[in-house]
């Protein structure tokens, strides 16, 4: 029986845990951008690559000079797109749970290190109650942006705060906009 692979969430939210408006990003902040990058890239095994799971709306929401996304493999969630629809290296899972398991599966256990969902909303939170989800990394963004869609809540007395020595626990600033990096993890 193949073993069932643990994933992490990753997302920036502002004060009142909005995460996008109109399938956009509410802000631009290129450093902050550059974290979400090396965090969902980095491995510690130079052979494998890292994936990242996303929903429908959010891999439409990737600027098309940016899909798929580099250096890690895409995973797009979606009970209405066909394969037809994506580039042919990204690959086209109607569930979360059939991800988790095409990711868990032999052919990709040996060649992925780490996995990332990278949204929406509803990826987040199904994600975030699953028992495979391990660990959250949330940019925390100072202030209070005209927002759509939300990150849900999480408890955190199951999702305990941790420091990793790769992210940083500075405060950030960049446009005039104060952001911290905060690393959740469940037992």
């Amino acid at each position: 029986m193949q073993r069932k692979r643990v994933f992490h969430c990753i997302a920036a939210m502002d004060s009142k845990r909005g995460i996008g408006k109109n399938n956009d990003l509410p802000w631009h902040l290129p450093n902050e951008y550059k974290h979400f990058v090396r965090t969902s890239k980095f491995v510690l095994n130079p052979e494998k690559q890292n994936a990242v799971i996303l929903g429908k709306n959010t891999w439409f929401s990737v600027p098309e000079k940016f899909c798929p996304l580099k250096g890690r493999l895409n995973v797009v969630i979606s009970s209405t797109l066909n394969t037809g629809d994506l580039p042919e290296s990204v690959k086209l899972c109607r569930s979360l749970p059939d991800a988790v398991d095409l990711l868990s599966s032999e052919s990709y256990d040996n060649k992925i290190e780490e996995i990332f969902i990278i949204g929406g909303a509803s990826l987040y939170k199904e994600g975030m109650e699953s028992e495979s989800c391990k660990r959250i990394y949330i940019t925390k963004i100072d202030g209070d942006f005209e927002c759509d869609v939300f990150y849900p809540e999480f408890d955190t007395e199951v999702y305990k705060e941790i420091t990793l020595d790769n992210v940083s626990q500075e405060i950030q600033e960049e446009k005039g906009i104060k952001y911290t990096f905060h690393v959740y993890e469940k037992p």
